[in-house]
């Protein structure tokens, strides 16, 4: 039986009710990631080649969590993020999570910057950026600002949903 159709299928629905969660709470819940995750290794050992299906969906997993993880740990992003890109590549497999991961890091890029710009956060984020670099790249002390403000956040599962929902177009187009 081919499942390539319905793990599509069902990735966009759980991409889509993350953005959804994530507009509307700031959160992507972890029951939506769980079952998302059971349905994809559901469809992957179902598929004709159950043992490959599996270990590239786990390879997926592995690749989404690294990709995201270090952001997470800088605290440029939320660990639900970090899950919802690991659960993305479960259904997808190694190759194809990096290509929606670079989709997803332009939609959110092109989303932040017009959240900034709206918002009149633009120098902040760049002063941020800028004690951010010094401390981790140049390995230099840390001289952070008398109030260490944040530039804002934003719901990136939506820009998650929009690189998974961008590559799906184009594998069906």
């Amino acid at each position: 039986m081919p499942v390539a159709p319905y793990l599509d299928t069902l990735l966009l629905l759980m991409v889509t009710a993350a953005a959804i969660n994530d507009l509307n709470s700031r959160r992507i819940p972890n029951r939506l990631l769980l079952g998302a995750l059971a349905g994809a290794l559901l469809l992957h050992a179902l598929s004709p080649t159950p043992g490959q299906s599996l270990l590239s969906a786990a390879g997926g997993a592995l690749i989404g969590l690294a990709i995201f993880l270090p952001f997470y740990l800088l605290r440029g992003m939320a660990a639900g993020d970090v899950k919802m890109m690991a659960t993305v590549g479960a259904f997808t497999g190694p190759a194809t999570v990096l290509d929606i991961a670079v989709l997803a890091w332009c939609a959110g890029g092109a989303m932040a910057l017009a959240i900034l710009v709206c918002r009149g956060r633009l120098w902040l984020a760049l002063l941020n950026l800028w004690h951010l670099l010094r401390r981790t790249l140049l390995r230099l002390p840390a001289t952070l600002p008398p109030s260490r403000n944040s530039a804002g956040s934003m719901p990136y599962g939506l820009a998650i949903a929009a690189g998974t929902m961008v590559f799906l177009i184009g594998r069906y187009s």
